[in-house]
Protein backbone atom coordinates (compact mmCIF):
# COMPACT_ATOMS: atom_id res chain seq x y z
CA UNK A 1 0.00 0.00 0.00
CA UNK A 2 3.13 2.17 1.12
CA UNK A 3 4.40 1.67 -2.37
CA UNK A 4 1.15 2.29 -4.54
CA UNK A 5 0.88 5.46 -2.50
CA UNK A 6 4.38 6.62 -2.67
CA UNK A 7 3.70 5.77 -7.11
CA UNK A 8 1.33 7.79 -6.89
CA UNK A 9 2.55 11.12 -5.22
CA UNK A 10 5.79 10.44 -7.68
CA UNK A 11 3.01 10.89 -10.63
CA UNK A 12 1.49 14.00 -8.64
CA UNK A 13 5.41 15.14 -8.29
CA UNK A 14 5.74 15.08 -12.17
CA UNK A 15 2.54 16.63 -13.06
CA UNK A 16 3.07 19.44 -11.15
CA UNK A 17 5.53 21.73 -13.08
CA UNK A 18 4.07 20.50 -16.07
CA UNK A 19 0.98 22.05 -14.83
CA UNK A 20 2.83 25.37 -13.71
CA UNK A 21 5.07 25.79 -16.74
CA UNK A 22 2.35 25.56 -19.10
CA UNK A 23 0.22 28.65 -17.40
CA UNK A 24 3.63 30.64 -18.61
CA UNK A 25 2.99 30.01 -22.61
CA UNK A 26 -0.46 31.47 -22.79
CA UNK A 27 0.74 35.00 -20.53
CA UNK A 28 3.72 35.37 -22.89
CA UNK A 29 1.87 38.23 -24.73
CA UNK A 30 0.55 39.79 -21.79
CA UNK A 31 4.04 40.37 -20.19
CA UNK A 32 5.05 41.36 -23.94
CA UNK A 33 2.22 44.19 -23.97
CA UNK A 34 2.41 44.92 -20.17
CA UNK A 35 5.81 45.80 -20.35
CA UNK A 36 6.26 47.46 -23.82
CA UNK A 37 8.93 44.54 -25.16
CA UNK A 38 10.18 44.59 -28.35
CA UNK A 39 11.02 40.83 -30.05
CA UNK A 40 14.73 40.86 -28.99
CA UNK A 41 14.56 41.88 -25.21
CA UNK A 42 11.51 39.17 -25.09
CA UNK A 43 14.27 36.12 -26.20
CA UNK A 44 16.47 37.67 -23.92
CA UNK A 45 13.83 37.61 -20.71
CA UNK A 46 12.97 34.11 -22.21
CA UNK A 47 16.55 33.23 -21.45
CA UNK A 48 15.89 33.82 -17.91
CA UNK A 49 13.33 31.07 -17.67
CA UNK A 50 16.40 28.72 -18.89
CA UNK A 51 18.81 29.67 -17.29
CA UNK A 52 17.54 30.34 -13.53
CA UNK A 53 16.38 25.96 -13.99
CA UNK A 54 20.49 25.58 -15.03
CA UNK A 55 21.69 27.00 -12.18
CA UNK A 56 19.40 25.07 -9.43
CA UNK A 57 19.49 21.46 -10.71
CA UNK A 58 23.29 21.07 -9.43
CA UNK A 59 22.19 22.72 -6.00
CA UNK A 60 19.08 21.13 -5.83
CA UNK A 61 20.90 17.07 -5.79
CA UNK A 62 22.82 18.55 -3.08
CA UNK A 63 20.19 19.84 -0.95
CA UNK A 64 18.16 16.76 -1.74
CA UNK A 65 20.83 13.96 -0.92
CA UNK A 66 21.54 16.02 2.43
CA UNK A 67 17.93 17.27 3.19
CA UNK A 68 15.49 14.63 1.54
CA UNK A 69 13.90 15.06 -1.59
CA UNK A 70 10.33 16.21 0.82
CA UNK A 71 11.65 19.18 1.91
CA UNK A 72 13.63 20.69 -1.32
CA UNK A 73 10.65 19.60 -3.56
CA UNK A 74 8.13 21.68 -1.18
CA UNK A 75 10.19 24.45 -1.63
CA UNK A 76 10.51 24.47 -5.66
CA UNK A 77 6.34 24.61 -5.29
CA UNK A 78 6.68 27.63 -3.04
CA UNK A 79 9.12 29.28 -5.42
CA UNK A 80 6.18 28.00 -8.36
CA UNK A 81 2.93 29.43 -6.49
CA UNK A 82 4.09 33.02 -5.42
CA UNK A 83 5.92 33.77 -8.85
CA UNK A 84 2.72 32.61 -10.83
CA UNK A 85 0.57 35.89 -10.23
CA UNK A 86 3.88 37.69 -10.60
CA UNK A 87 4.39 36.88 -13.82
CA UNK A 88 0.72 37.66 -14.29
CA UNK A 89 1.11 41.32 -13.32
CA UNK A 90 4.79 42.01 -13.73
CA UNK A 91 5.55 45.49 -15.61
CA UNK A 92 8.68 46.05 -16.05
CA UNK A 93 11.76 44.14 -18.37
CA UNK A 94 13.51 43.50 -14.79
CA UNK A 95 10.35 42.79 -12.71
CA UNK A 96 9.49 39.88 -15.06
CA UNK A 97 13.03 38.81 -15.58
CA UNK A 98 13.83 38.37 -11.94
CA UNK A 99 10.22 36.47 -11.74
CA UNK A 100 11.22 34.06 -14.88
CA UNK A 101 14.43 33.34 -13.17
CA UNK A 102 13.22 31.99 -9.63
CA UNK A 103 10.19 30.99 -11.59
CA UNK A 104 12.87 28.46 -13.80
CA UNK A 105 14.36 28.02 -10.64
CA UNK A 106 11.95 26.27 -9.23
CA UNK A 107 10.94 23.91 -12.06
CA UNK A 108 14.19 22.77 -12.85
CA UNK A 109 15.11 22.04 -9.28
CA UNK A 110 11.62 20.17 -9.38
CA UNK A 111 12.57 18.52 -12.43
CA UNK A 112 15.99 17.33 -10.95
CA UNK A 113 14.36 16.02 -7.41
CA UNK A 114 11.14 14.56 -8.61
CA UNK A 115 13.70 12.54 -10.67
CA UNK A 116 15.38 11.24 -8.25
CA UNK A 117 12.70 10.26 -6.08
CA UNK A 118 11.00 8.48 -9.11
CA UNK A 119 14.72 6.78 -9.81
CA UNK A 120 14.63 5.13 -6.19
CA UNK A 121 10.53 4.64 -6.14
CA UNK A 122 11.15 2.70 -9.41
CA UNK A 123 14.11 0.22 -8.28
CA UNK A 124 12.05 -0.32 -5.39
CA UNK A 125 8.91 -1.80 -7.65
CA UNK A 126 11.51 -3.80 -9.81
CA UNK A 127 9.42 -2.86 -12.93
CA UNK A 128 9.93 -0.10 -15.41
CA UNK A 129 8.14 2.81 -14.68
CA UNK A 130 9.58 5.51 -15.28
CA UNK A 131 8.15 6.58 -18.78
CA UNK A 132 4.78 6.78 -16.73
CA UNK A 133 6.19 9.22 -14.64
CA UNK A 134 7.18 11.01 -17.17
CA UNK A 135 3.86 10.86 -18.88
CA UNK A 136 2.86 12.65 -16.14
CA UNK A 137 4.99 15.71 -16.96
CA UNK A 138 3.20 15.77 -20.45
CA UNK A 139 -0.42 15.75 -19.19
CA UNK A 140 0.15 18.37 -16.97
CA UNK A 141 1.39 20.62 -19.53
CA UNK A 142 -1.25 19.60 -21.49
CA UNK A 143 -3.86 20.33 -18.59
CA UNK A 144 -2.47 23.41 -17.83
CA UNK A 145 -2.33 25.31 -21.33
CA UNK A 146 -6.07 24.29 -21.66
CA UNK A 147 -7.13 25.39 -18.84
CA UNK A 148 -5.28 28.84 -19.12
CA UNK A 149 -6.35 29.25 -22.51
CA UNK A 150 -9.97 28.56 -21.67
CA UNK A 151 -9.99 30.51 -18.48
CA UNK A 152 -8.47 33.72 -21.25
CA UNK A 153 -11.18 32.72 -24.27
CA UNK A 154 -13.83 33.31 -21.19
CA UNK A 155 -13.28 36.72 -19.85
CA UNK A 156 -10.64 35.91 -17.35
CA UNK A 157 -7.94 37.79 -16.39
CA UNK A 158 -4.09 36.87 -16.56
CA UNK A 159 -3.97 37.43 -12.44
CA UNK A 160 -6.80 35.15 -11.82
CA UNK A 161 -5.89 32.74 -14.17
CA UNK A 162 -2.65 32.18 -13.09
CA UNK A 163 -3.91 32.14 -9.28
CA UNK A 164 -6.31 29.28 -10.43
CA UNK A 165 -3.28 27.18 -11.19
CA UNK A 166 -1.79 28.25 -8.14
CA UNK A 167 -4.82 26.90 -6.08
CA UNK A 168 -4.03 23.76 -8.17
CA UNK A 169 -0.65 23.12 -7.26
CA UNK A 170 -1.26 23.98 -3.85
CA UNK A 171 -3.78 21.00 -4.15
CA UNK A 172 -2.24 18.78 -5.58
CA UNK A 173 0.93 18.65 -3.38
CA UNK A 174 -0.97 19.12 -0.33
CA UNK A 175 -2.67 15.58 -1.19
CA UNK A 176 0.77 13.97 -2.07
CA UNK A 177 3.65 15.57 -0.62
CA UNK A 178 2.99 13.38 2.61
CA UNK A 179 4.56 10.15 0.52
CA UNK A 180 7.46 12.14 -1.19
CA UNK A 181 11.01 10.89 0.08
CA UNK A 182 12.50 11.89 2.86
CA UNK A 183 15.81 9.98 3.55
CA UNK A 184 19.00 11.21 3.32
CA UNK A 185 22.37 9.99 1.47
CA UNK A 186 25.53 9.15 3.09
CA UNK A 187 27.21 12.49 3.54
CA UNK A 188 30.28 11.58 1.10
CA UNK A 189 27.44 12.08 -1.59
CA UNK A 190 25.47 14.84 -0.73
CA UNK A 191 27.91 17.64 -2.57
CA UNK A 192 28.42 18.78 -6.36
CA UNK A 193 30.40 16.60 -9.04
CA UNK A 194 30.66 16.69 -12.66
CA UNK A 195 29.40 13.76 -14.80
CA UNK A 196 31.90 11.16 -15.39
CA UNK A 197 31.72 7.71 -17.42
CA UNK A 198 29.14 6.86 -18.43
CA UNK A 199 27.01 9.45 -17.10
CA UNK A 200 28.29 11.87 -19.34
CA UNK A 201 27.23 9.39 -22.08
CA UNK A 202 23.95 9.22 -20.85
CA UNK A 203 23.93 12.70 -20.21
CA UNK A 204 24.61 13.14 -24.33
CA UNK A 205 21.99 11.02 -25.23
CA UNK A 206 19.83 13.26 -23.27
CA UNK A 207 21.04 16.13 -24.57
CA UNK A 208 20.56 15.10 -28.23
CA UNK A 209 16.75 14.03 -27.64
CA UNK A 210 15.75 17.19 -25.53
CA UNK A 211 17.67 18.95 -28.50
CA UNK A 212 14.91 17.21 -30.60
CA UNK A 213 11.82 17.99 -28.20
CA UNK A 214 12.79 21.66 -28.43
CA UNK A 215 13.77 21.46 -31.92
CA UNK A 216 9.90 20.63 -32.29
CA UNK A 217 8.85 22.93 -29.82
CA UNK A 218 10.42 26.43 -32.27
CA UNK A 219 11.00 25.36 -35.53
CA UNK A 220 8.38 22.60 -36.47
CA UNK A 221 5.66 25.45 -37.18
CA UNK A 222 8.40 27.68 -38.88
CA UNK A 223 9.06 24.95 -40.83
CA UNK A 224 5.21 24.14 -41.91
CA UNK A 225 4.90 27.52 -42.66
CA UNK A 226 8.40 28.75 -44.33
CA UNK A 227 9.09 26.04 -46.09
CA UNK A 228 6.13 23.98 -46.63
CA UNK A 229 3.82 27.17 -47.52
CA UNK A 230 1.44 25.90 -44.67
CA UNK A 231 -1.05 28.65 -43.50
CA UNK A 232 0.57 30.28 -39.85
CA UNK A 233 -3.31 29.48 -38.15
CA UNK A 234 -2.36 26.01 -39.19
CA UNK A 235 1.51 25.18 -39.00
CA UNK A 236 1.25 25.05 -35.08
CA UNK A 237 -0.37 21.42 -35.72
CA UNK A 238 2.74 20.16 -35.74
CA UNK A 239 4.00 20.72 -32.83
CA UNK A 240 0.73 19.30 -31.34
CA UNK A 241 0.90 16.05 -33.15
CA UNK A 242 4.38 15.63 -31.53
CA UNK A 243 3.25 16.52 -28.16
CA UNK A 244 0.16 14.13 -28.20
CA UNK A 245 1.81 11.33 -29.63
CA UNK A 246 4.49 11.99 -27.04
CA UNK A 247 2.29 11.66 -24.28
CA UNK A 248 0.63 8.47 -25.65
CA UNK A 249 3.71 6.85 -26.32
CA UNK A 250 4.83 7.81 -22.73
CA UNK A 251 1.25 6.28 -21.35
CA UNK A 252 2.43 2.85 -22.52
CA UNK A 253 5.97 2.82 -22.38
CA UNK A 254 6.59 0.99 -19.16
CA UNK A 255 4.96 -1.51 -20.50
CA UNK A 256 7.16 -1.18 -24.32
CA UNK A 257 10.34 -1.03 -21.87
CA UNK A 258 9.50 -4.13 -20.00
CA UNK A 259 8.78 -5.82 -22.52
CA UNK A 260 11.65 -5.27 -25.19
CA UNK A 261 14.27 -3.98 -22.39
CA UNK A 262 16.12 -0.95 -22.46
CA UNK A 263 17.94 -1.27 -25.24
CA UNK A 264 15.62 -2.53 -28.00
CA UNK A 265 13.48 0.52 -26.66
CA UNK A 266 16.09 3.17 -27.28
CA UNK A 267 17.03 1.58 -30.19
CA UNK A 268 13.72 1.66 -31.47
CA UNK A 269 12.69 4.96 -30.28
CA UNK A 270 15.97 6.84 -31.53
CA UNK A 271 15.19 4.90 -35.14
CA UNK A 272 11.33 5.89 -35.08
CA UNK A 273 12.55 9.78 -34.30
CA UNK A 274 15.13 9.77 -37.01
CA UNK A 275 12.98 8.14 -39.57
CA UNK A 276 9.85 10.81 -38.38
CA UNK A 277 12.41 13.92 -39.29
CA UNK A 278 13.23 12.47 -42.71
CA UNK A 279 9.89 11.78 -43.53
CA UNK A 280 8.99 15.61 -42.34
CA UNK A 281 11.60 17.12 -44.12
CA UNK A 282 12.06 15.16 -47.21
CA UNK A 283 8.33 14.20 -48.23
CA UNK A 284 6.69 17.57 -49.41
CA UNK A 285 3.15 16.81 -47.79
CA UNK A 286 1.48 18.17 -44.88
CA UNK A 287 -0.39 14.78 -43.56
CA UNK A 288 2.65 13.43 -43.83
CA UNK A 289 4.55 16.16 -41.75
CA UNK A 290 1.64 15.67 -39.40
CA UNK A 291 2.63 11.76 -39.22
CA UNK A 292 6.57 12.45 -39.03
CA UNK A 293 6.31 14.98 -36.02
CA UNK A 294 4.36 11.88 -34.80
CA UNK A 295 6.68 9.49 -35.22
CA UNK A 296 9.37 11.89 -33.51
CA UNK A 297 7.36 12.36 -30.50
CA UNK A 298 6.59 8.32 -30.21
CA UNK A 299 10.29 7.91 -31.17
CA UNK A 300 11.86 10.47 -28.57
CA UNK A 301 9.63 9.35 -25.77
CA UNK A 302 11.14 7.01 -23.84
CA UNK A 303 14.85 7.84 -24.75
CA UNK A 304 15.29 10.13 -22.11
CA UNK A 305 13.05 7.96 -18.69
CA UNK A 306 15.40 4.86 -19.95
CA UNK A 307 18.42 7.34 -19.54
CA UNK A 308 17.02 8.12 -15.79
CA UNK A 309 16.49 4.82 -15.27
CA UNK A 310 20.10 3.94 -16.46
CA UNK A 311 21.53 7.19 -14.41
CA UNK A 312 19.92 5.72 -11.19
CA UNK A 313 21.10 2.41 -11.45
CA UNK A 314 24.85 2.95 -12.72
CA UNK A 315 27.94 2.51 -9.94
CA UNK A 316 30.40 5.37 -11.49
CA UNK A 317 28.78 8.11 -9.49
CA UNK A 318 25.65 7.91 -7.05
CA UNK A 319 22.31 8.92 -8.15
CA UNK A 320 22.38 11.97 -5.87
CA UNK A 321 24.81 13.32 -8.32
CA UNK A 322 24.34 11.02 -11.44
CA UNK A 323 20.19 12.70 -11.81
CA UNK A 324 21.12 16.50 -11.92
CA UNK A 325 23.75 15.55 -14.23
CA UNK A 326 21.80 14.28 -16.82
CA UNK A 327 18.98 16.48 -16.06
CA UNK A 328 21.43 19.29 -16.81
CA UNK A 329 22.91 17.96 -19.72
CA UNK A 330 19.52 17.23 -21.18
CA UNK A 331 18.26 20.59 -20.27
CA UNK A 332 21.41 21.92 -21.87
CA UNK A 333 20.13 20.42 -25.22
CA UNK A 334 16.71 22.44 -24.79
CA UNK A 335 18.37 25.86 -24.78
CA UNK A 336 21.27 25.21 -27.71
CA UNK A 337 19.22 23.24 -29.28
CA UNK A 338 17.08 25.47 -30.87
CA UNK A 339 19.73 28.19 -31.13
CA UNK A 340 21.68 25.82 -33.00
CA UNK A 341 19.01 24.90 -35.47
CA UNK A 342 18.62 28.81 -36.08
CA UNK A 343 22.41 29.06 -37.13
CA UNK A 344 22.43 26.31 -38.59
CA UNK A 345 19.20 27.18 -40.77
CA UNK A 346 20.17 31.03 -41.39
CA UNK A 347 23.67 29.14 -43.08
CA UNK A 348 22.20 26.63 -45.04
CA UNK A 349 18.49 25.58 -44.48
CA UNK A 350 16.05 24.44 -42.07
CA UNK A 351 15.57 21.34 -43.90
CA UNK A 352 19.60 20.67 -43.55
CA UNK A 353 19.11 21.39 -39.67
CA UNK A 354 16.05 18.43 -39.91
CA UNK A 355 18.24 16.53 -41.27
CA UNK A 356 21.30 16.92 -38.95
CA UNK A 357 18.69 16.31 -36.55
CA UNK A 358 17.98 13.30 -37.35
CA UNK A 359 21.54 12.10 -37.93
CA UNK A 360 21.90 12.54 -34.37
CA UNK A 361 19.28 10.41 -33.09
CA UNK A 362 20.71 7.76 -35.12
CA UNK A 363 23.64 7.94 -33.29
CA UNK A 364 21.73 7.88 -30.15
CA UNK A 365 19.86 4.68 -31.21
CA UNK A 366 23.00 3.22 -31.62
CA UNK A 367 24.68 5.04 -28.61
CA UNK A 368 22.36 4.37 -26.14
CA UNK A 369 21.07 0.86 -27.19
CA UNK A 370 24.71 0.31 -26.35
CA UNK A 371 24.73 1.71 -22.91
CA UNK A 372 25.28 -0.84 -20.06
CA UNK A 373 25.44 0.29 -16.41
CA UNK A 374 24.02 -3.10 -14.54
Amino acid sequence: MLQTREQISTRAAFFIPGFAIACWAPLVPFAKARAGLDDALLGVLLLCLGLGSLLSMPLAGMLAARRGCRPVMLLTVVMMVLMLPVLATASTPLGIGIALLVFGAGIGAMDCVMNIQAVVVEKESGRAMMSGFHAFYSIGALSGAALVALLLSSGASALLASLVVATGVIVITAGSARWWRSERAPHEESSFALPRGVVVVIGAVCFISFLAEGSMLDWSAVFLHEVRGVALAHAGWGFVAFNIAMTCARLFGDSVVNRLGSSKAVLAGGLLACGGFVLATLVPSFAVAMMGYALVGIGCANIVPVMFSLAGRQTRMPASAAIPAVTTLGYAGVLLGPAAIGFIAQHWSLSVAFLIAAALLACVAVIGSRLRVD
